[in-house]
């Protein structure tokens, strides 16, 4: 079996079998790139890519697209490059973690390729995400829910997780079986609590 066809084998291990639609695969065409295109475009050979991923080094692709190719994002190798290497990215990685546990959880979520949810998957904004995942579920329990400063709190959270997190497609809802964060934490939200329409200013 080929390297190609094992990374492929392992990406539905972890994902799931699940069509990809003509929508689906132009949104990943639209929002991520080819594996074999960013490694020519970056000097680096696709089968030594493939390798990493196969021993738990760099992640899965985010993606297959229908036509089989591997979907992975541009900055996929931007972590590594921090870290020193590839074979610092593990420690690197688990390190940016107080609680080592939780640092090795998240190590094990990102070389899964399911951190589709972040337009740019760091420490950082996986740490801002469920922060502002949380935050934004827990604003109907707040004291001074309703009010126009809580109004405004709850607003900025959402802009700001609509900044971090792309549009996600169907194939995301099939694979994580239900609805994203993105459809629970920034649709949702603004629809249930709409803006203040502000009246224009008087002439």
């Amino acid at each position: 079996m080929s390297l190609r066809q094992r990374v492929a084998e392992r990406f539905r291990q972890v994902n799931g079998v699940h069509p990809m639609t003509a929508a689906d695969d132009a949104y990943v065409s639209r929002q991520f790139v080819v594996l074999e295109e960013l490694c020519a475009a970056t000097g680096r050979d696709p089968e030594d890519v493939r390798r990493l991923m196969l021993d738990r080094r760099l992640p899965l692709p985010g993606y297959l697209r229908s036509d089989g190719a591997e979907m992975v994002p541009a900055d996929l190798f931007a972590l590594a490059e921090r870290a020193g290497g590839v074979a610092r990215l593990a420690e690197w990685f688990v390190g940016q973690w107080a609680d080592p546990a939780r640092g090795a959880a998240e190590w094990d979520a990102y070389l899964s390729g399911q951190y589709v949810c972040l337009r740019s998957v760091s420490p950082e904004t996986i740490r801002r995400k469920d922060e502002l995942t949380a935050a934004i579920s827990a604003a109907p329990d707040e004291p001074d829910a309703g009010s126009a400063a809580w109004l405004d709190r709850l607003h900025a959270r959402v802009d700001e997780l609509d900044a971090l997190e792309p549009s996600f497609t169907g194939y995301d809802r099939l694979r994580f079986g239900g609805p994203t964060s993105r459809d629970t934490c920034v649709d949702a939200v603004r629809a249930r609590w709409p803006r203040p329409v502000t009246a224009p200013a008087g002439r």
